[in-house]
């Protein structure tokens, strides 16, 4: 029996065969203490695609009743138009995780009130929003990328090498839980371009992609330095973990910055005589 634990806030996973197929049936309703509890019955079930009656409605081959079914374009074929007001709602209760669950890295340096992973992702897409343009590479595209590329930390936490899950199995795992958030959020055209941004992020797929790996070393060594600086700690590991992985020029740069102002402000320690 495997484990993978997360914030309380999170959803609580156990399978001896996890890594091959996802046990969303076996979510705890005891790890969504922000959902009301019928919520989180309809939830459990039409995830496990087992459908009762008044669940949300998740899989294509039920029929299209219940309150979470998504509305249908009665000219367009059927094709679906976008997430119903109750899907929507669902999908962005669902998200509330990333706001509260904070980062393990942190946690496991006994940083006190350690950023959460929606923190990380929005100084992310704020490195995008600012960044000077490059040829060929979509800013909102880049962006939207910052948003999405840990948002299956909603169900199954942030699962680091400290945890001992394999990558391709950690990519397997959130790759399944991106799978059942977009079911919540009742597929369509959005759910799309979710997936397709996060699998473009997981395979480093693009120039796009390049960028936001790069944000996402660049933002953890950032805030590294300000944890470093605000509560006197040395967090080595955080820089060496980094060091020659950067991609990208503009990456490089803002690497190169900040490892120029740790290393000034390790100077100015080690000669302050107090």
């Amino acid at each position: 029996m495997m484990t993978v634990k997360s914030n309380p806030n999170s959803f609580s996973l156990s399978s001896t065969h996890y890594y091959s197929s996802f046990p969303i049936h076996l979510i705890s309703l005891k790890k969504l203490p922000f959902l009301p509890n019928f919520q989180c019955t309809n939830l459990v079930w039409a995830c496990s695609k087992k459908p009762i009656s008044g669940s949300l409605n998740l899989d294509p081959s039920f029929s299209n009743s219940g309150s979470g079914s998504p509305k249908m374009d009665p000219i367009n074929d059927g094709s679906e138009v976008s997430s119903s007001p109750s899907n929507a709602i669902d999908f962005l209760t669902l998200c509330h995780s990333l706001k509260t669950t904070k980062r393990k890295g942190w946690v496991n340096h006994a940083i006190k009130g350690p950023e959460s992973i929606a923190d990380h992702m929005y100084r992310m897409s704020l490195m995008a929003l600012i960044a000077g343009d490059l040829p060929g590479v979509n800013r909102e595209r880049c962006i939207k990328m910052a948003i999405v590329h840990d948002i299956a930390e909603a169900i199954v936490g942030d699962i680091t090498p400290s945890d001992g899950v394999p990558k391709a199995e950690k990519s397997r795992l959130e790759q399944a839980a991106l799978t059942e958030m977009c079911k919540v959020l009742g597929g369509g055209m959005r759910a799309e371009e979710i997936k397709e941004l996060w699998q473009e992020y997981e395979n480093n797929a693009s120039l796009e992609a390049n960028l936001v790996k790069d944000f996402d070393k660049v933002e953890m060594i950032l805030q590294a330095l300000e944890y470093e600086s605000e509560h006197g700690k040395v967090l080595d590991e955080f820089f060496l973990s980094t060091a020659g992985k950067i991609q990208t020029e503009i990456g490089k740069s803002w690497a190169a910055e900040i490892h120029s102002r740790r290393n000034s402000r390790l100077e100015n320690d080690s000669t302050d005589p107090h």
